[in-house]
Formats: structure tokens, C-alpha cells, sequence
């Protein structure tokens, strides 16, 4: 029980802070867009859904590595990613390329 409650706290601080970087800065979402921005090295820290098909998962894991983006994996699926992101459809993938108001995500 100690446990669904750590992953329901850390979800609801996830889904506050991709708020504020909605309003206030710059994101993409998708696999390609995201895929592109990493590899220009724009993209600051990458937020991937635990639903995230395996291939696409790997790929997008591997690229920051070269650039030094940081990839966060989100405990909530792609369904609850959407609507955190202001979206009424489901992200898997998300970049953010400015973090706005917050000092660090």
C-alpha cells in the first residue's frame, strides 16, 4: 500500500510540473519530433510513458546518451501522460526544449 501511494504522490508531482511547463515553456511530443530535437541537442530532459513500445523506448534511451539529455520515465501510462500535458489524446513521448518557470524538472 506504502508503495501505491509513493507512485500516486510522485505521478500527481510529474503531472504539476508538466503543467507549468506547458504554460510557461517549450516542449514536442512525439517520437519523431522528440527524436529530432535530441539530436540537435535542444532537448533538455525527455519524459517517456512506462507503456512506451520497447523499440521506441530503446532508441529514444540511446540518443541522449550522446547528447546528455536526461530521460525521465514517467509511472503513469500514455493515457495519463496525455492529459497532464494539457492533451486529450495519449503521449508517449515527450521532449521539453525550455523549462519555463521551474529551475529544474
Amino acid at each position: 500500500m506504502a508503495a501505491t501511494k509513493k507512485s500516486k504522490k510522485s505521478l500527481e508531482s510529474i503531472n504539476s510540473r508538466l503543467q507549468l511547463v506547458m504554460k510557461s515553456g517549450k516542449y514536442v511530443l512525439g517520437y519523431k519530433q522528440t527524436l529530432k530535437m535530441i539530436r540537435h541537442g535542444k532537448a533538455k530532459p525527455v519524459i517517456l510513458a512506462y507503456n512506451c513500445p520497447a523499440l521506441r523506448k530503446f532508441e529514444i534511451e540511446h540518443c541522449p546518451l550522446l547528447t546528455k539529455a536526461g530521460v525521465h520515465h514517467c509511472c503513469g501510462n500514455d493515457t495519463e501522460l496525455g492529459p497532464a500535458c494539457g492533451k486529450c489524446c495519449s503521449v508517449h513521448i515527450l521532449a521539453i526544449l525550455d523549462l519555463g518557470i521551474l529551475i529544474s524538472f
